[in-house]
């Protein structure tokens, strides 16, 4: 069996954290060469996500429900609005999802995707789309289309916020650039006439296009919103000379209407959903979802009126909406028609007043990215979903998963008393579980009448402006969370919750200007890992490196803080090691820091790749996952080199007391015992 070499790192301790040398590491050999690789426990997290979507001709020429269904790889989904049938499901290669899809005027759909760069896809029969490539090199996420009077297509995306014009004659692509300077995201796009109109995040302005004289004019902001500052000019949408924009969030958010013309913002409707208004019914009105209701409004008359159509749930926007004619008893002419966010369908007649929500029979065991692992009692370990959402207790024996709809995990915890505590995206909320007794989560997927909340919400960070629940730790018997802030700040937060009180305690800028992605706890002390970057990537940062703080939750104070390495802008995890040194990763080095002396006592650079990931502590070592596709072994005890227990891609790394290490990738959850991976030689 091959063997592992020793090196040598210092033992100085004296040396402040700056001056502290850091010691790269030698290649490590895999431990136990021949083993078995990781147990796979299957796909744990299945659903059906649709977001961007559009009415348009289907393939035998009668209006369909347009829609992408998120995946590996995503889904391009013709859906008939009176029967749900499926009549296009065509694969996506190399998308996640997709926000935006539009229809041409020669009867072609356009995409605009994310997963694998912002890529354009077009269909035009079949069960195929093809992949026209990536638009704009260095955009990775195309977040809406449009397609003018020619038929060109338009799009904007993130993070460069450029704004570009496909021409389906020729194939050429013009990069038109930023339409506002400081703006990196084109979160919405229309066009009108011969002009193209975008809306930014994370500052709600609107800019107009002249493609002849190439110049762009931003337009005012509505009169009654107080500052563009941390808004989003969300949804755009135009119709007879008219702009709809809804300046919020994917919840209800004010929409303003622009008369083109007149060149003037003209009225205001509160709280409505999104994601975009219908184009003008027979009589002139246009339909949107605004408090709960599908809702007629009037141009003319600026007047909102009901249909009795209601939603429920905490999302609520229609994904696509458009007229078609159902030839359905209670459904002459032409009804309003659209789909949901989980595949649902919806349709409205407005001659007999007629509605209906319904199932689609599109695809709805879509796998979901994990994006949060946590450690359940014996036998169980809990997977959150990206995007989609959803929470799985997966039988570690059979890796049978019980699955529920929930919204986005970013972080899981299970405390003492067994309860399992959730941190979720947007608006860092947090929500406690209870394994034992009846789900039922009236946002996501109620349980039956009468049943009680559970998972029941404790607190949401919105008045915080927080967004991301990065990290959950248990201290003295309270929970405290680290969090990312909304849109385009800086400074993330900690909040203490007393589950018996209810009472909650933010504390933003822990480390000024600073997000909190990890956190660690020993002695009624949370230690926390920081990171220069706000809530959008593209956000300036203040600050060069990722700290490290130490704060006592008693006191309700901070410490003290350091930064472990010089130039590397995250510390993505922080553990207490069986040394009870305070481990923690920032980019390609793993670290120990003495929480006593208060200073860095050892540095190992490991890898050479897009950096670290998460820590876990098992038994006597500890686990750091680098790269996103290896994971090493540390003997805390020892200087021997880091050992590499195995190679393979992974996002989320956690222990179990069952003694074996889980991990993600992508959708699928693996497994390893690190102990049937130790050479012969260990003299442990």
């Amino acid at each position: 069996m091959p063997t592992r070499r020793a090196f040598l790192v210092s033992t100085t301790t004296a040396l402040s954290a700056i001056a502290l040398p850091t010691v790269p590491a030698r290649a490590a050999t895999p431990a136990g060469a021949g083993a078995a690789g990781p147990d796979s426990l299957g796909i744990p997290l299945k659903d059906v996500l649709l977001i961007g979507g559009i009415v348009a001709p289907g393939p035998d020429g009668r209006p369909a429900c347009w829609n992408v269904s998120t995946g590996g790889p995503a889904h391009l989904n013709a859906i008939d609005p009176a029967t749900g049938d499926v009549s296009v499901s065509a694969p996506l290669p190399g998308a996640q999802g997709a926000w935006t899809a539009v229809a041409a005027p020669d009867g072609a759909v356009y995409v605009g995707s994310y997963g694998s760069g912002g890529r354009l896809y077009r269909w035009r029969g079949g069960n195929t789309a093809e992949d026209l490539g990536v638009p704009v090199p260095g955009e990775n996420f195309i977040w809406r289309l449009a397609v003018d009077a020619d038929g060109k297509v338009w799009g904007g995306g993130s993070p460069k916020g450029h704004l570009f014009r496909y021409d389906p004659d020729t194939g050429a692509v013009e990069d038109f650039g930023r339409p506002i300077a400081d703006q990196t995201y084109i979160k919405s796009l229309a066009c009108a006439g011969d002009k193209v109109y975008s809306g930014a995040y994370s500052q709600a302005r609107i800019a107009e296009f002249d493609p002849v004289t190439r110049t762009f004019t931003e337009l005012p902001k509505p009169p009654g919103l107080p500052s563009v500052d941390g808004r989003t000019a969300y949804d755009i949408d135009i119709h007879d000379g008219r702009l709809y924009a809804r300046i919020g969030s994917a919840f209800p958010s004010p929409m303003f209407v622009y008369d083109l013309a007149a060149r003037a913002w003209t009225d205001e409707i509160p709280d409505a959903h999104g994601l975009n208004v219908s184009p003008p019914g027979p009589d002139g009105g246009v339909y949107l979802i605004q408090r709960s209701e599908l809702r007629r409004y009037d141009p003319a008359t600026r007047q909102l009126t009901g249909t009795g159509l209601t939603f429920t749930g905490r999302v609520q926007n229609a994904r696509s909406i458009g007229w078609a004619d159902l030839d359905l008893p209670d459904y002459p002419g032409t009804s309003l028609v659209g789909t949901l966010w989980r595949g649902a369908m919806f349709r409205y007649n407005p001659q007999t007043g007629a509605y209906a929500t319904l199932e689609s029979k599109v695809r709805r065991d879509e796998p979901i990215e994990i994006l949060a692992l946590g450690a359940g009692g014996r036998g169980t370990v809990y997977a959150g979903g990206f995007l989609n959402g959803g929470l799985a207790a997966v039988d570690t024996r059979t890796g049978k998963p019980d699955f529920h709809r929930f919204s986005q995990i970013e972080s899981l915890l299970r405390s003492r008393d067994g309860s399992l505590w959730v941190g979720t995206y947007p608006e860092a909320r947090l929500y406690r579980y209870e394994p034992g007794k009846t789900w039922s989560s009236p946002e996501y997927s109620p349980g039956p009448d009468g049943t009680p909340d559970n998972p029941a919400r404790a607190y949401t960070l919105k008045e915080h402006v927080q967004m991301r629940a990065k990290a959950l730790v248990e201290v003295g018997g309270k929970i405290v969370m680290g969090t990312v802030p909304d849109g385009d700040r800086l400074g993330g937060a900690i909040a203490v919750y007393d589950p018996d009180s209810g009472e909650v305690e933010v504390t933003r800028h822990v480390v000024e200007d600073e997000s909190v992605f990890s956190l660690a706890t020993a002695g009624g002390v949370v230690y926390g890992g920081c990171s220069v970057t706000g809530g959008l990537s593209t956000t300036p940062p203040t600050r060069e490196s990722g700290a490290v703080f130490a704060w006592h939750v008693r006191r309700s104070r901070k410490l003290w803080e350091l930064v472990p390495v010089p130039g590397a802008a995250t510390v993505t995890a922080v553990a207490i090691g069986p040394d009870r040194k305070l481990w923690g990763i920032a980019g390609n080095t793993v670290f120990t820091i003495s929480p006593y002396a208060r200073k860095v006592v050892r540095r190992v650079t490991v890898g050479a790749g897009r950096g670290g990931g998460d820590l876990a502590v098992l038994g006597r070592y500890v686990y750091a996952s680098i790269d996103g596709n290896r994971i090493y072994r540390f003997d805390p005890w020892s200087w021997k080199a880091p050992l590499l227990v195995v190679e393979h891609a992974h996002r989320r790394l956690i222990a179990h007391s069952d003694g074996r290490l889980y991990f993600s990738s992508g959708a699928e959850l693996y497994r390893i015992d690190p102990r049937d991976r130790v050479p012969d030689d260990d003299d442990d």
